[in-house]
């Protein structure tokens, strides 16, 4: 079965297209992303939910540019914290900080906090220009680090502790990263169901105008 376009991922960052098309390389559809593409208008993130969010931007990118979308939405919510950043994971520093600005303010709330326990989620949309989407999510609990640890991944990874590796999401490999991750568990899914994903683009990609 494929896919007679490419599917683009609805995302300019590095760190997120890798791990995708790691986890979809072993299927016969091209993946792209918004770096393969000219500028486009930013997608504004106002949903209250991570799957708002997903389905906003795959169903805006699949319209812009006529091809399907792949979008995740993921954040962390911290417990102590009532659930924040939340789907405000991205911006939690402001607009314009760096992964490091988002992790010292996380750790700067966290100071003297006994309850450290975090959930990542992330849901994942695929859209065409026309319609619904397909929804997928994940999830990974585990425990808000005192200090940031590993070189690898990006935004909240090196803080976010794994107790059954005992090592930071900042500390695994992309291997092990991709087996237990948020995004690797609702990926994996999209893995699992990818023929049938691409039967259902198929099918909708023909009746679009």
């Amino acid at each position: 079965m494929e896919l007679d376009r490419p599917i683009v991922l609805a995302t300019g960052n590095k760190g997120k297209i890798k791990e995708i098309q790691n986890l979809l390389s072993p299927f016969a559809v091209k993946i792209k992303s918004l770096k393969d593409f000219g500028p486009i208008p930013p997608v504004v993130e106002d949903g209250d939910t991570f799957e708002e969010n997903a389905y906003k931007k795959a169903h805006f990118t699949a319209k812009v540019l006529g091809f399907p979308a792949l979008a995740d939405d993921s954040g962390l919510m911290v417990e102590a914290l009532g659930g924040e950043p939340g789907v405000h994971s991205a911006r939690y520093a402001g607009e314009g900080a760096t992964d490091n600005d988002r992790n010292l303010k996380l750790l700067r709330a966290m100071e003297g906090v006994e309850d450290r326990k975090a959930v990542f989620a992330c849901l994942i949309a695929i859209a065409v220009p026309r319609g619904p989407a397909l929804i997928y999510e994940g999830r990974c609990e585990g425990l808000i680090a005192h200090e940031p640890k590993g070189e690898n991944g990006f935004g909240f990874d090196p803080l976010f502790y794994y107790p059954p590796l005992k090592k930071t999401f900042g500390q695994m490999s992309m291997k092990e990263k991709n087996a237990i991750s948020h995004r690797g568990k609702a990926l994996a899914e999209v893995r699992d169901e990818f023929p049938k994903i691409i039967t259902w683009l198929n099918q909708r990609l023909s009746e679009e105008p």
